[in-house]
Parts: C-alpha cells; sequence; structure tokens
C-alpha cells in the first residue's frame, strides 16, 4: 500500500486528498460496440499478441507502478501509451481520474499480463466524484496525442459511450459488484489512429463537456539501452 495525493475537483471548489492504494486492476477489452471492441484486437493480433481469453478481462498490475510524474523510463523502444479513465475507490465513494497504461508491446506479444508490469502508469494527478458525472457519462471524451520526432498527433480520441457503462465494469470485475476502496482500476481504451507506435511524449485528457472541465496529464517517454 502507498500513498498518492489528489485534487478533487467539485467545481466551485477544489480539495485535496491523500489516497491509499494498494490494488490496480487493468480492465481490457472493455468495447461496449462489438465491432470497435474487435478491431482494437486485431490492432494487436498483427503486432502478434492473442486475442484475449475473455471480454471484458480484468489483468492485476503493481499498484507502485501507478506515478504522478512527468517522465517515466523504459527499456528499450517497444512501448507505448494508452488513454484510459481511473476509478479509484475511497471509503465507498468512487473517483474518476485519467491515466495512461503504458505497456511495453514487445512483452506484451508474449505475455500480456507481464506486460501490465514492465512499464509504469502515469496518472493525472486531478479527480473528479463518479456522482457528478455518472447522468452524462457517455458524453465524456478521452484524448491522447503523442510527440513523435517533434511533431505532436491526435493518437486516440473517443466518447465514454463505447465503453461498457461503469456498473456493468464493476460487476463483472468483482465479487459482489462492489468497487474496493484503495483500488485503481483503468477502465479501457481506443484504437490509434494510425497503429500503435511509440512516442516520446504523450499527453492524454478526460474532457467533460457538460461541466466544461478536463483533467490533462502528459510524461516524456525515457528510452533506456537494452544490452547483451
Amino acid at each position: 500500500m502507498f500513498d498518492l495525493t489528489f485534487t478533487v475537483d467539485a467545481q466551485d471548489t477544489t480539495t485535496p486528498l491523500t489516497l491509499a492504494i494498494d490494488q490496480m486492476v487493468i480492465a481490457g477489452w472493455t468495447g461496449r460496440d462489438p465491432v470497435a471492441r474487435d478491431k482494437h484486437i486485431k490492432e494487436l493480433q498483427e503486432m502478434g499478441i492473442a486475442p484475449p481469453a475473455s471480454t471484458p478481462i480484468y489483468y492485476r498490475g503493481a499498484a507502485r507502478r501507478l506515478t504522478q510524474e512527468d517522465s517515466i523510463e523504459c527499456t528499450g523502444g517497444d512501448s507505448s501509451g494508452e488513454v484510459e479513465f481511473v476509478l479509484i475507490g475511497w471509503q465507498g465513494r468512487i473517483f474518476v481520474g485519467c491515466g495512461s497504461d503504458h505497456t511495453d508491446r514487445k512483452v506484451e506479444a508474449y505475455n500480456v499480463t507481464v506486460s501490465k508490469q514492465m512499464c509504469d502508469k502515469p496518472i493525472a494527478s486531478t479527480l473528479w466524484e463518479l456522482e457528478d458525472v455518472i447522468g452524462h457519462w457517455d458524453r465524456m471524451i478521452l484524448r491522447s496525442y503523442a510527440t513523435i520526432k517533434g511533431e505532436r498527433v491526435l493518437y486516440q480520441e473517443g466518447t465514454l459511450d463505447a465503453m461498457l457503462p461503469v456498473a456493468d465494469l464493476i460487476a463483472r470485475g468483482f465479487e459482489g459488484g462492489k468497487f474496493p476502496d484503495g483500488c485503481a482500476m483503468f477502465g479501457g481504451t481506443f484504437a490509434a489512429k494510425g497503429g500503435i507506435r511509440p512516442a516520446d511524449r504523450f499527453d492524454f485528457e478526460l474532457e467533460d463537456p457538460v461541466l466544461k472541465r478536463t483533467i490533462k496529464h502528459g510524461y516524456d517517454v525515457v528510452t533506456l539501452p537494452v544490452r547483451g
């Protein structure tokens, strides 16, 4: 277990909140539309990554891989980010954030679970109360930008109506349909525009067009050499 400090944005006020995180779950293949979901599966198959055993599927990751830093270090040049909404449980409440499931694609080709341990998972420092956004959940927008060789391009974009509803995602993944305190869960992603590829920098955001606010974060990717 370790602590992360966030700012809870409640529209008219902001409050610092330190949360104890003791587990991280990465939900995969959470698409509501089977056509879009299968497109992402095909995208990964083209990279040699086997299709999932089930859809959705819930991978466990080391909680300490979560980071709010503005850079991460990755071994070799085969990793890339994925924007996702993040749910965090605390004292019976659920908060919504935004993060990047940064993953080593070379390792993912032979073991997805192991690949989830290979890279830090950047997460923005701002959270919203789930109850403040659940009424217009489907209208919220996930978006990411990749900076590749100095050029910043739109990498992913989509509305949350393409993902399984929060209640379904929790019911399928947790005993009794109850989201546990201290759990941070990544909720799935969209296919990359132009295909999955590494970047020197990755910026991601969750936009609420109804309450007109956005959670943002970005990080540089430092590539470490592979020797031997």
